[in-house]
């Protein structure tokens, strides 16, 4: 079948949720139960308050487990209150998202900002997860991973939109993750994000063009997001 025989990455996006023992209990649960596989890639991206101690857990733990990043600054280490640096967080994750349509929304950010994250990210050996809206978005410079999450899809945040919630489908989505590697290059990765469960995964990373999945509320359910790995992985 399509697309078994590739890498499929597992993306947890928190939000703003679960507290330093919260996300503490979700890895002494998570970790023992998710598959071991050298082709499942599995990211766990919880608070900054957060990041510290999980990593602590996951290490360890020796679970296979990544930690990412939600965030990061657009400038380096100095003077920029409030900000984590790409240079500070490395210590701790291996990607960050950027650019997530709730951010662009919420707080303004630009395709120059997401740019200025994703030099930032590379230039301190992190993988940025540049989160795209659809073929029009503009793809930074050396990017090599991208969220397709077209804003309709996301469950939270998006209430008044029509259709808010619902995800795309799995053609849909292989479709738009066609067209983006016709043009950007074969070896760019696309993770799907929107709406994801263990009800429509393995539709999703079984399409030949879709490198993974990124998740969102569904990953705060400890159950549920081991049961999302375990499909993937299959």
């Amino acid at each position: 079948m399509a697309g078994l025989d590739k890498n499929i990455w597992i993306i947890a996006n928190w939000k703003s949720n679960k507290t330093i023992s919260e996300a503490l209990d979700w890895v002494s649960q998570v970790g023992p139960k998710v598959p071991k596989k050298d082709n499942l890639k599995i990211v766990v991206c919880p608070t900054f308050s957060s990041l510290s101690e999980v990593k602590k857990a996951i290490t360890v733990g020796n679970f296979p487990i990544l930690l990412g990043a939600q965030d990061l600054s657009p400038f380096g280490a100095g003077a920029y209150t409030g900000e984590e640096s790409a240079g500070l967080l490395n210590q701790l994750v291996e990607l960050a998202i950027l650019g997530h349509s709730e951010r662009r929304k919420d707080f303004g950010e630009t395709d120059e900002m997401v740019a200025e994250k994703t030099q930032q990210a590379l230039g301190n050996n992190i993988t940025p997860l540049v989160c795209i809206q659809g073929e029009e978005t503009p793809m930074p410079e050396g990017c090599q991973m991208v969220a397709y999450e077209p804003t309709w899809a996301i469950s939270t945040g998006l209430t008044n939109t029509p259709g808010a919630g619902k995800a795309d489908t799995p053609e849909g989505a292989n479709k738009m993750a066609s067209l983006l590697k016709q043009k950007y290059g074969s070896n760019l990765k696309v993770i799907y994000g929107g709406s994801v469960t263990a009800s429509n995964v393995k539709g999703f990373v079984i399409e030949e063009n879709i490198n993974g999945v990124l998740v969102g509320n569904a990953s705060l359910d400890v159950e549920e997001f081991i049961e999302i790995c375990k499909l993937a992985s299959q």
